[in-house]
């Protein structure tokens, strides 16, 4: 699998990653061998990057990913995490997390983006893993933090990164303009992406791809099915767009995407995953996968080749933006 770094640090991601938060028990119970299943064959399809933090099943996703690779060469894969939640005793259990897990409550989440915040949060999830270093640290959800997420946070995890004890530091939102400020104005290296550069949003293309472009960084693409309405060859009524019911005119575009990939010989979902790519600062896309068979399917999907001339009728349908640049990934700077 080609992999890419992360421009200015010695980071290398594959361009497909694997994303935990899944195995975390988001939405539905995802058993213990199926969570084991899918990340050993993850990496028997070539995956080296793997994404967590403390969020996803308080601890649980972090707990089975470090199981899982445990024992594996250690330079041989990337590992991310997150801060600015730390896990704590819960004095008021209900008995289900209500953040959207389906784990025990023993735990409840605090906000903290503070220099000893930080410095908790990463001894605890080297705790929970087993590993020795976490490669990537992104700041995870820092929208009601700013002030102190880059004044404070970010110097920590700059520190840390100079001295070698981590790869490449960042941030992760759902929103794109935040985002833009953490490449231009702190020392992030790196920031992930949710849902805002895909086949329906192109939003990105306002401020955080050409903030990465003018200052050397690099993105990483989740959340690119869209909470699931790009996930189907066919899109039905019913399907979700950023966790909510896909509206009608969305639906509707999504469609006649779908058409449109058709009409090339491919499907929306592996048009929905090699998008972000046509970009030269997307180094990477990480999926979300609960189990073996979804693994399958989304390095099929990645593997299949979406042809060149996709792009260009979707800009002349006015289904994607005329300024989306298409970078084929033969033409990128990418090693195997």
């Amino acid at each position: 699998m080609h992999q890419r770094n992360i421009h200015n640090t010695h980071v290398e991601l594959t361009e497909l990653g694997f994303g935990a938060s899944v195995i975390g028990n988001l939405y539905r119970v995802t058993p213990a061998h199926d969570a084991q299943a899918a990340l050993d064959a993850a990496w028997d399809a070539g995956i080296r990057y793997f994404d967590t933090a403390p969020h996803y099943g308080l601890g649980l996703s972090e707990r089975r990913l470090g199981a899982a690779l445990k024992g594996r060469p250690r330079d041989e894969y990337v590992l991310s995490s997150k801060v600015g939640r730390l896990l704590v005793p819960n004095e008021h259990p209900r008995g289900t997390d209500t953040e959207g897990f389906v784990v025990r409550d023993d735990l409840r989440r605090q906000w903290d983006f503070s220099r000893d915040g930080i410095l908790r949060s990463l001894e605890a999830s080297l705790e929970r893993t087993g590993l020795d270093r976490l490669d990537i640290v992104y700041l995870h959800d820092p929208d009601d933090h700013w002030p102190q997420a880059a004044e404070e946070a970010m110097p920590t995890l700059a520190e840390l990164r100079d001295q070698g004890v981590i790869g490449a530091i960042g941030a992760g939102m759902n929103q794109s303009a935040m985002l833009a400020r953490f490449l231009r104005e702190t020392p992030a290296d790196v920031v992930m992406l949710a849902g805002r550069y895909t086949l329906l949003d192109q939003t990105a293309l306002d401020d955080v791809l050409p903030a990465a472009e003018e200052h050397g960084k690099s993105v990483v693409a989740v959340g690119v099915f869209n909470s699931g309405l790009l996930s189907r060859d066919h899109p039905t009524q019913g399907m979700k767009y950023d966790y909510q019911d896909a509206p009608p005119e969305l639906l509707d575009r999504a469609r006649a995407i779908a058409d449109v990939c058709a009409a090339h010989g491919t499907t929306l979902p592996a048009a929905a995953i090699a998008f972000p790519h046509t970009h030269p600062s997307v180094v990477n896309v990480t999926l979300g996968m609960r189990n073996p068979d979804q693994l399958a399917r989304n390095v099929e999907l990645h593997r299949t080749t979406v042809p060149d001339a996709l792009w260009d009728d979707l800009r002349a349908q006015g289904l994607i933006r005329p300024d989306v640049p298409h970078v084929a990934l033969t033409e990128r700077n990418s090693t195997v």
